[in-house]
């Protein structure tokens, strides 16, 4: 029996969304310890001559994954290219579901910041919403994601999964993320992108099949 495309595409949301709640669940209840032991290596053993590179690295992320869409979808409509206006919709497409994403598992998890449980971190970086999962990272590999999938290039691919994880890395040394958060942030946010590509192309290939059918 064939499962039609909406109901494939339900089904197909749904398993990805519970693998994710109990992947994290299962990490929020046995990684404290090397949780709290590898973030304070990384806060309080840190390179402090860095933090200006690495607070500029983390203010970046949210112009640079709201700007790259915008910058591709602007080109195609100048170079009136419809490739490129795709590209750009489904960019932004990636960061809505990871934004939603990230907000509801914040509010699913109500996790403290670490400085808040651990007062003694060094606090480098305004933080105030709930800390799992990283909406910094994220967003930052949401956008690499995305990014690598419109133009699917080692050097498109290589430079934006390094920054991704350069921002990662900047929450934990800025000591407002816990290591936990930071990876459930990059699967979050590239899950997202395969996710919002995925339906996308789904969604075009049903209205080519219906319009043809008219």
């Amino acid at each position: 029996m064939k499962i039609p495309l909406n109901k494939m595409n339900q089904y197909f949301v749904l398993r990805w969304l519970l693998f994710l709640v109990i992947s994290f669940h299962f990490n929020l209840c046995f990684a404290q310890n090397w949780d709290i032991d590898l973030l304070e290596k990384i806060n309080l053993e840190r390179n402090q001559s860095l933090d200006p590179t690495v607070k500029f690295i983390t203010n970046s992320v949210s112009p640079i994954s709201i700007g790259a869409p915008i910058a591709v979808f602007g080109l195609g409509i100048i170079q009136k290219d419809s490739s490129l206006k795709s590209k750009g919709i489904i960019m932004v497409e990636a960061l809505c579901v990871n934004a939603f994403t990230t907000t509801a598992l914040k509010l699913a998890f109500k996790r403290d910041r670490p400085f808040v449980t651990y007062p003694y971190l060094d606090k480098q970086a305004d933080a105030g919403s709930y800390s799992f999962p990283s909406g910094h990272t994220s967003s930052a590999f949401a956008f690499a994601t995305s990014l690598s999938l419109a133009f699917p290039k080692w050097y498109v691919i290589a430079p934006a999964y390094l920054y991704a994880s350069a921002a990662g890395y900047s929450r934990m040394h800025l000591g407002v993320h816990y290591p936990s958060d930071v990876l459930a942030g990059a699967i979050v946010g590239t899950g997202s992108a395969f996710l919002s590509h995925y339906l996308h192309r789904k969604f075009v290939k049903s209205r080519k099949r219906n319009a043809l059918r008219l």
